[in-house]
């Protein structure tokens, strides 16, 4: 193997250097598509690998605030029908 002429070598460097500055970290998923999310640190932005949704820090929490269930505890629950019971029964009685 040859060495590298001065202008590859400088090729090389000024890749690597903008390589780093875009360094990666993996996040779960997107909560769009499921595919795999990327933080880009140069950008500040999570991108997904698949569907290339791009969202900051917040708004990927607020995405999956949204897509999260809402989950009743057994009180809110039958509090929930009760109200549902007394909207359906005062609505017979007209």
């Amino acid at each position: 193997m040859q060495p590298w002429t001065r202008t590859e070598r400088n090729l090389f460097l000024k890749a690597y250097s903008l390589i780093q500055k875009d360094q990666v970290t993996n996040m779960s998923y997107c909560p769009e598509c499921g595919g795999e999310m990327q933080y880009m640190i140069g950008t500040k932005h999570y991108v997904c690998k698949s569907c290339g949704l791009s969202v900051t820090q917040q708004e990927l929490m607020e995405l999956r605030e949204k897509l999260r269930p809402n989950e009743e505890t057994a009180e809110e629950e039958r509090e929930r029908k009760k109200k549902e019971y007394l909207k359906w029964y005062l609505s017979k009685k007209k």
